[in-house]
């Protein structure tokens, strides 16, 4: 039967309808897309500072590669990018442990290009084995950070040698691939002990912007500030011991300032927790008078931090006898109140025993404590060797040295699972294009104009600058810094004068998207590794956490674990999106990720409530409910469901056992890693 026009006309006008929805879901993709990439490139406190100091410090390599025509200058300029962090120390620290480590992995690889430098197969036997051996120890082990680049130093050194003829030529090799990396030490080390901030004003910034950030929140925070809260919650207090650590090494602050920022630190972040957990509870919420005058103060505190000392002597008078708080809002006013009185105050000989015994423990040994029982580690060698010897077995069979980079990107982008590899991948092939794009297009229409060094240390600062810029993100994007600068200086830096040759540039780039796709067939196809068990271990520590939180009496640890849980949370958010990444043969079902989404929300919900819980004062009732709420986090993290029997009656009962119903609802919905394919190749 034929439709009636009218029918006709309703069809179109449900079709155009249908399109007008799908281009504004396109559209507000777009515009979320774009929103979230500014926010990703917006400016930071000492974000512009340490980008200049390293743009500074690969002009300076530059300008020194340049003038004594060292082989390989793109990549001893790109080096910087790795010797360099944001504080004083830490990167002289760095710069200095490179140049020793590089004068260890000459030593050895002299030694052994004497017995294989000869024959090519035991040559590329010794790439192999070494290769395997140090990535190994990059996977497990505390080398995480430098294994992988000593494998492919000492593997792509063995290949320059085995090139070269003749016993002075491979002497003045090894003395290149020396300065290679002390060329770019050397000059980050005057650069930075004459411009780099110390650790001391990095952590006292970071304290003083969370305490403005709590100001914020206390205020009339907007959907920004609520972000940014949040994102500082979640981020812990590791980062700023360390720099406090680092500046207890210079020897430049006195032990009982630094053991006061160490406490401000610890306080600042319960406090936000406390903040946080008011703001859940909007119906007991803070007089406005009262969050008003803790604003100021707060933003008082920050300003002293700010001047280089720290805040004591805090006094803040309890709201007026008019003022009616609730019994939980009392609770939570009483908790703010001596943080804010005892900001500083070291802990007690007692407590800082504790803290050291806990941090030696999870210090632990050189090796980690799965490095012989977990296959992964292994298994991650032995894919970043292979798709490494792949490359270098394909530009050597091809005659076609130009594309040598192939071989350095894989131990670049390798990680240890699927999900992060591709992640990294993706965001390397982006960088590379956008690096690729703007070296070809200054070899285009900037090198042919050049006439002069100096204007072309100008182009590499610019570009340098630009990739810092991206570098110091956060790790959703620095990789694809680090990228665009490796692209920019590839095509750019092409000898000891400016140079526009495209072969160049081509050969390169060409080189690095072959490296990409090899690590990509072979981490997808060979042994792949899910992050979906990692998710659900992160759970079960958090749910531990939890427990362990609901039933602390001492604030210190209290405070320390609900701080911990926060950084768990983080962990698992992170891996989350990670595993969108993931190939279809591996990746967790739609349900499993919802369902882990939905886990992490109602944790993110329970841990408020049992902050409060935890720090109500303890009759009997209050400490047998809390530790009937800590059993059952303990159950559920065994795997087992809690909710067999209701909660004894207390006045958080229903708000607690409403967030632990639905996580176990979810739990016991999707169990631990039952849709998580690990290990296999793909059938």
């Amino acid at each position: 039967m034929a439709p009636h026009a009218s029918d006709l006309s309703g069809m179109k006008h449900s079709r155009t309808q249908s399109h007008d929805r799908s281009v504004g879901r396109l559209s507000d993709g777009r515009a979320s897309f774009i929103a979230r990439l500014g926010q990703l490139l917006s400016p930071v406190p000492g974000r512009l500072q340490y980008a200049a100091r390293l743009a500074l410090i690969c002009t300076l390599t530059a300008l020194i590669v340049e003038i004594y025509e060292t082989p390989s200058a793109a990549l001893s300029v790109y080096v910087a990018f790795f010797l360099n962090k944001p504080d004083r120390t830490e990167s002289l620290l760095v710069d200095t442990a490179f140049l020793m480590l590089i004068s260890l992995i000459i030593g050895f690889t002299t030694l052994v290009a004497m017995v294989v430098v000869d024959a090519p197969l035991w040559r590329l036997i010794a790439m192999t084995v070494i290769s395997v051996a140090f990535l190994f120890l990059a996977s497990a082990s505390k080398l995480r950070p430098l294994g992988a680049i000593i494998a492919m130093i000492i593997a792509y050194g063995l290949d320059v040698l085995g090139t070269v003829h003749g016993g002075e030529l491979a002497t003045r090799g090894l003395l290149y691939a020396w300065l290679f990396v002390s060329t770019p030490a050397g000059v980050s080390i005057v650069v930075n002990f004459l411009f780099a901030p110390p650790p001391r004003l990095l952590a006292e910034r970071a304290i003083a912007r969370r305490l403005r950030l709590t100001a914020e929140m206390l205020r009339a925070p907007d959907e920004a500030i609520r972000r940014a809260f949040m994102e500082s919650i979640r981020e812990g207090v590791d980062e700023i011991h360390g720099w406090l650590k680092l500046a207890g090494m210079e020897r430049t602050a006195q032990a009982s300032d630094l053991a006061a920022l160490k406490q401000a630190t610890r306080s600042t972040a319960e406090f936000m927790l406390w903040v946080e957990a008011a703001h859940r509870f909007p119906a007991d919420k803070l007089p406005d008078a009262l969050r008003t005058r803790v604003a100021t103060t707060l933003e008082e505190m920050s300003a002293i931090l700010l001047r280089g000392s720290y805040p004591i002597d805090i006094a803040i008078d309890d709201p007026g006898p008019d003022a009616s708080l609730s019994v939980r809002s009392a609770g939570i006013w009483s908790n703010i109140k001596h943080l804010l009185e005892h900001f500083a105050e070291p802990p007690s000989a007692e407590q800082r025993d504790a803290q050291s015994a806990q941090a030696k423990k999870r210090g632990g040994g050189f090796l980690l404590p799965d490095a012989f029982t977990n296959p992964n580690h292994v298994q991650y060698a032995l894919k970043t060797t292979a798709a490494a010897i792949f490359c270098y077995v394909l530009y050597s069979l091809l005659d076609w040295p130009g594309i040598h980079t192939c071989f350095i990107t894989c131990y670049i982008v390798s990680l240890a699972t699927a999900g992060e590899t591709i992640e990294k991948l993706t965001l390397r092939i982006l960088g590379c294009l956008v690096g690729a794009a703007a070296g070809l297009a200054a070899i285009v229409f900037l090198l042919p104009s050049l006439t002069s060094i100096q204007e072309l240390l100008a182009v590499v600062f610019v570009g340098a600058l630009a990739s810092a810029w991206i570098a110091a993100g956060s790790p959703r994007i620095s990789y694809a810094g680090f990228q665009v600068a490796f692209a920019f200086f590839l095509c750019v830096i092409q000898g000891p004068a400016p140079a526009f040759d495209l072969t160049v540039a081509r050969d390169r780039i060409i080189g690095v998207l072959i490296g990409n796709l090899v690590v990509y067939f072979v981490f997808t196809r060979l042994w792949p590794v899910s992050v979906g068990p990692r998710v659900d271990a992160a759970i079960t520590d958090v749910l531990r956490h939890l427990s362990a939180m609901s039933k602390a009496v001492s604030s210190v640890a209290r405070g320390a674990l609900a701080v911990k849980a926060q950084a768990v949370l983080e962990t698992i958010e992170g891996d989350l999106q990670i595993a969108r990444y993931e190939p279809a043969s591996i990746r967790p079902t739609e349900g499993w990720l919802q369902a882990r989404r939905q886990a992490a929300a109602e944790i993110d919900a329970l841990a408020a409530p049992l902050l409060v819980l935890s720090s109500r004062a303890p009759p009997n009732e209050d400490a047998a409910f809390a530790g009937d709420v800590a059993r059952r986090l303990e159950g559920l993290a065994d795997g087992a469901s809690a909710m067999s029997t209701p909660l004894p009656p207390h006045p958080l009962a229903g708000l607690i056992d409403t967030h632990l119903r639905k996580l176990d609802a979810v739990l016991m919905q999707q169990p631990a890693g039952a849709t998580v394919v690990t290990g296999h190749a793909p059938t």
